[in-house]
């Protein structure tokens, strides 16, 4: 079957290369790295046994320090190594892992798997949420290394797609020695595509390890000083904004803007930590370093000031601005600072359809967390909040001004969103010392 494999995936990537082409030519995206994708990857200790760490993006990156931190303390003569497939994705394994433990995920040719697999040398191979791939799992199976899955999940639709392809995507998933599922639906799903069942545990989301449960994140008060960001006014962060999103938060801000005064008449009197008299600062971080200059532009052209992060460094001191300019976060590594200073926070890619950002980290930091419509890709984490009423969702971009304006005017309010927020994250944890139990109980049996 590999050649059948190595034909579809030939024919996908011509159909692919334009796109690809335009990606890297005009977006900037995906230009470094081509030759690990082919398999020239550097060549680790072949003595030493190791667990290779497969997450594709930066969501996925960022859900593995914890992990990571159990599985060296279990196993600490195991050496840990790292691909990712997106750029921000690798820069973040960098920083937290070091270049050398980091390359760029192998294109799943047969060949391409071969020399990867011959230069890494894993002794296991553990793959985030789902990144199954069909020669990388049965190449390395047949070698007599299992392949994990740990923070399982993917949608019905994508599993009725997958078995559509039939019997080679079961044989895939049926090569699996173990699943963390996020859920007993997508546990199910995991089994229904072949997956024996008693290799298939519920877990729970790593997510909500990876949330640190904090009231204060080092360096943003470093960052306040250099943005000019008064803590005196409110301060409302969008964090992870998606394509169009950007342009309907500009809008819902400038009606909070108008709207504020009326806002803040409505609120009763007696409710504490009320901040009425100053209008409220915007600071918006989209998700993708490539469009920074975009998001920029877009700003300007709503008619407000842009204030670029990339161009006020820590020890610089921003004078403090009366006038409604927006800020905007264009550096990587700082989104969980700017949270740490808000007062509310929007996860984005959720007014439009991109299926939502992490809204954990918010929620451990204690801040009241609105998200829009489209929450697929964090069902379960929303779902939790929501349960708990911990989480404002609104359904369209005109709800947005309004329930934003609620919470700033009202500190009881706030105060308890935060709360339960930080209480539903909290109660969720353990999910990476099952994960890491599972990985050690394989890895000593190999």
């Amino acid at each position: 079957m590999r050649w059948l494999a190595n034909v579809a995936y030939l024919l996908a990537g011509l159909l692919y290369l334009p796109i690809a082409l335009y990606q890297s030519l005009i977006v900037g995206k995906n230009r470094r790295g081509w030759g690990e994708r082919f398999g020239f990857v550097r060549t680790f200790d072949p003595t030493r046994r190791r667990i290779w760490i497969h997450a594709v993006s930066l969501g996925e990156v960022n859900a593995t320090p914890r992990l990571v931190e159990l599985l060296r303390e279990r196993l600490p003569d195991a050496d840990i190594v790292f691909s990712t497939t997106t750029d921000t994705g690798h820069a973040r394994a960098v920083h937290l892992y070091g270049a050398a433990r980091v390359f760029r995920f192998p294109l799943d040719f047969s060949w391409v798997v071969a020399r990867v697999l011959r230069r890494v040398s894993p002794s296991m191979i553990v793959l985030v949420e789902l990144e199954v791939w069909y020669n990388l799992v049965r190449m390395a199976t047949r070698a007599g290394v299992p392949v994990l899955v740990v923070n399982g999940r993917f949608t019905d639709r994508s599993a009725r797609r997958l078995n559509w392809l039939g019997r080679p995507v079961r044989s895939m998933f049926g090569d699996l020695a173990w699943v963390g599922a996020q859920d007993e639906a997508i546990a199910s799903r995991f089994c229904t595509l072949g997956v024996l069942p008693d290799r298939v545990e519920i877990t729970s989301s790593l997510k909500w390890d990876s949330a640190t449960v904090t009231d204060r994140v080092e360096g943003a008060d470093e960052l306040a000083s250099a943005m000019g960001i008064d803590l005196a006014r409110p301060l409302w962060v969008c964090g992870s904004t998606g394509p169009g999103e950007e342009a309907m938060i500009l809008d819902a801000y400038r009606r909070l803007l108008y709207d504020w005064s009326s806002l803040a008449r409505s609120v009763q009197a007696d409710s504490p930590k009320m901040r009425i008299a100053t209008e409220p600062i915007l600071a918006v971080i989209p998700r993708k370093p490539e469009r920074f200059d975009e998001v920029a532009r877009t700003i300007e052209r709503a008619g407000f000031t842009c204030i670029r992060r990339s161009v006020h460094a820590d020890g610089t001191r921003h004078k403090p601005r009366s006038d409604p300019a927006v800020i905007l976060g264009d550096t990587m590594g700082e989104l969980r600072k700017f949270y740490s200073l808000a007062d509310v926070v929007f996860v984005g890619r959720s007014l439009v359809p991109l299926g939502g950002s992490d809204p954990m980290e918010v929620a451990a930091l204690a801040k009241p967390v609105v998200v829009g419509p489209y929450t697929e890709n964090f069902r379960l984490p929303v779902m939790a909040l929501r349960t708990a009423g911990a989480i404002c969702i609104v359904e369209s971009p005109d709800a947005l001004p309004v329930a934003v304006g609620a919470i700033l005017q009202d500190g009881m309010v706030a105060a308890q969103l935060g709360s339960r927020a930080r209480e539903v994250v909290i109660n969720n944890q353990g999910a990476t010392k099952q994960s890491v139990d599972a990985v050690v109980r394989l890895f000593e049996a190999a």
